[in-house]
């Protein structure tokens, strides 16, 4: 039995990254312009570039490396919605994400720059786009109490006993319950064949700033960084320049085709890299390329997934997003606050963010981020220095 642990939690690795989080990438993608098809697309490459970035590190250095596509990023893109120059405008700033990954991984010092950033204004900044994905819990179950009440009730309980399966389990149920009401008879066989759908990129200043810079900061500080501390608190020694390089390239190759970001694990890291993979730390390694083996079946059924996805009813999908990131924004509220020299700072970025406003173009999240290291600096450095 203990030869097939690692085996058995690479497959749980798997299932709840992609089951946690699903949700949140299909509505990320499809709000910045994505058709039901390319956000299909987009799943299929991320899934694939964690794949092969997971084999590679796994049998490279012996190490329970994990990756994962950006859940904040996703988030981050329901909120930015639309930029200017739509959803070619999107994928060109998923290109110019993976370029600065890439660019952290050859330059140390840009990714001090981004650890630099006030942890209250990184967090508060993360809650303010994660809020009105985790209102729609809320807003759902008021206009439709019979199938979203359920599915609240399910995760409640779920939560409570078998945390880390809650939003999987919640994403099943919501795919039964979408599968009752399902138009069957106009799906034909090759509607549920995975097939890329790829982009020319198009570059536009709203979306590098209102898009890339605050998708790149997100995926660094809220998976990057703390994805290497979770891995290096088991005792492994993170290769930090190659594994940029790897989720560097993969988010540049999948971006294309509509992928937005890839990434260390930050909460799947803890499955793979504990005792509970394997007693022995030298055999954990076989978790993580189990779940890069994993990723690859998962991959094939992205598209069937997203076509059902596609025809839910009005809030079910984003119910189920909004729980999904509800422990999230916890963390994220609490680490922002945290501090009381710094809370007039992150409350206004987190106000800023949540708001959703957008000026010449930008979104809202660079704003926040802006916003936010200036009252930082007026604020609550001369406090700490006194």
């Amino acid at each position: 039995m203990e030869r097939k642990q690692p085996v058995l939690t690479g497959i749980t690795v798997a299932l709840v990254g992609f089951g946690g989080s699903f949700a949140v990438v299909v509505a990320g993608l499809q709000a910045v312009g994505a058709t039901a098809d390319q956000a299909a697309s987009g799943l299929i490459a991320l899934c694939i570039a964690q794949a092969l970035g997971m084999l590679y590190l796994a049998y490279r250095y012996r190490r329970p490396l994990t990756l994962a596509w950006s859940t904040p990023g996703a988030a981050l893109m329901v909120t930015t919605g639309q930029v200017d120059g739509g959803w070619s405008a999107a994928v060109g700033a998923f290109v110019v994400v993976g370029g600065l990954i890439l660019v952290t991984a050859l330059w140390p010092w840009l990714g001090r720059t981004v650890a630099s950033i006030p942890r209250p204004i990184a967090q508060a900044m993360l809650a303010g786009v994660l809020f009105s994905l985790c209102l729609a819990p809320v807003r759902a179950v008021v206009e439709d109490p019979l199938w979203i009440a359920p599915l609240i009730l399910l995760w409640l309980l779920l939560f409570r006993w078998v945390p880390a399966w809650s939003a999987p389990v919640v994403f099943l149920a919501a795919l039964v319950l979408i599968s009752v009401e399902a138009p069957w008879g106009s799906f034909s066989g090759a509607d549920f064949l995975p097939r890329l759908e790829p982009v020319m990129p198009e570059f536009t200043i709203g979306a590098l700033l209102g898009l890339a810079l605050p998708l790149y900061l997100v995926t660094m500080a809220s998976q990057n960084v703390p994805g290497s501390a979770v891995i290096s608190s088991y005792g492994y020694e993170v290769p930090w320049r190659a594994s940029l390089t790897v989720t560097g390239l993969g988010t540049t190759a999948g971006a294309v085709v509509g992928g937005h970001a890839v990434n260390l694990a930050a909460i799947t890291a803890a499955l793979a890299a504990s005792p509970e993979s394997h007693q022995d730390p030298h055999q954990r390694w076989r978790a993580a390329a189990t779940a890069g083996w994993a990723y690859l079946v998962l991959a094939g059924a992205a598209a069937a997934l997203v076509l059902l996805v596609s025809h839910g009813r009005p809030g079910l999908v984003e119910t189920v997003a909004g729980l999904a990131l509800l422990s999230t924004l916890g963390a994220s509220l609490s680490a922002a606050v945290s501090e009381e020299s710094s809370r007039i700072p992150a409350a206004a970025t987190f106000l800023i963010a949540a708001s959703g406003v957008t000026v010449f173009g930008i979104g809202a999240a660079f704003w926040a981020l802006a916003g936010g290291m200036v009252l930082w600096a007026v604020l609550a450095r001369p406090k700490a220095a006194a």
